[in-house]
């Protein structure tokens, strides 16, 4: 049985019967005016974070989520695009889309505003996305692309920038680790289906997002996960497994590179009013700016004692340098 097919079963599996603990979310549920989540979707929920952030959701975008679960992130994202088949959502398990069909007929009940054919679930692989060329404004996945291998992985990442639209936002939520895991936690096939053994390095993550395209990328969150130990699984050492919240914009790759931001900042102390790096950067003084990884190196090479560029802190919330 292939990786791919012992995920299949995991997830028909917690289709049929919820698994409280598939998953372990660290984000509180979306309180919204007017929204209300039923039991059965939060006790559904396999995510490791969350994709729904409200400004990216503006002006009833056309939204597609990738692995439906039990359709807590499609009634969010419905929330904000009230409009028949605004979000579009792809799952390869009969089961899951099944049990999401149904969820949604129990949140029409308690939220006067949904309707279901808000919603359209379709069958299909994320690796062959049944959605047309640049037709989507926000593509999002949770915890599903860890599980994938390299070669998987870069076909799904492609197929996500194939459907979006120029500008257009891949929203993503995964575990990583910046620890080597032994060959046998990484080729446990349920292990890599459970979020668990497939988590890639940010470093890793980023490039397979820049390599598809994307120019901008944005890290706006870093949360602890799970602990792989010695007594539960296959290790030697304590091994400790992060999720992160990332952002992937479809914007034209710069000429020196992508933008990358790590939450790193820029503070300009200086004897003047502002600061212009002559690359396009107003540094106001004892203003901070949020910058990209690539321009806080330049404003270091500028080799100034009135310039303080803060660590990383993984976790980007907008206006930044680009």
């Amino acid at each position: 049985m292939s990786y791919l097919e012992t995920t299949h079963d995991v997830y028909k599996e917690a289709a049929l019967t919820p698994d409280v603990g598939l998953c372990c979310t660290t984000n509180p549920i979306w309180e919204l005016p007017g929204l209300s989540i039923p039991k059965i979707m939060q006790e559904m929920n396999y995510g490791c974070g969350s994709t729904v952030h409200a400004r990216d959701l503006v002006n009833n975008p056309k939204i597609l989520y990738v692995g439906v679960g039990g359709g807590m992130e499609l009634l969010q994202f419905s929330y904000f695009s009230r409009q028949k088949d605004g979000v579009i959502g792809v799952d390869v398990v009969d089961e899951m889309l099944e049990a999401s069909r149904k969820n949604f007929i129990e949140a029409e009940q308690t939220n006067p505003w949904f309707k279901s054919e808000y919603v359209a679930l379709k069958k299909g692989d994320a690796m062959n996305l049944p959605v047309q060329d640049n037709s989507i404004d926000v593509a999002a996945q949770n915890c599903l692309f860890n599980i994938f291998k390299e070669e998987d992985l870069k076909k799904a990442i492609s197929e996500m920038y194939r459907v979006l639209k120029p500008h257009g936002r891949l929203v993503m939520s995964d575990p990583t680790c910046e620890q080597p895991m032994n060959d046998t936690l990484r080729n446990d096939e349920r292990l890599r289906a459970l979020c668990l053994s497939g988590s890639l390095t940010i470093k890793d993550y980023v490039k397979a997002l820049t390599d598809a395209g994307f120019g901008t990328i944005e890290i706006r969150a870093r949360k602890p996960y799970r602990i792989l130990d010695p007594i539960n699984y296959p290790t030697d050492e304590l091994i400790y497994i992060e999720s992160i919240e990332v952002a992937a914009i479809k914007d034209p790759m710069p000429a020196d590179g992508p933008c990358v931001f790590t939450g790193k900042a820029a503070i300009y102390f200086g004897g003047e009013d502002y600061l212009d790096d002559k690359k396009g950067h107003i540094l106001l003084k004892n203003q901070p700016i949020a910058v990209c990884d690539k321009t806080a190196d330049d404003l270091t090479n500028l080799e100034r004692d009135d310039i303080y560029i803060s660590e990383s802190t993984f976790h980007y919330d907008g206006g930044g340098c680009c």
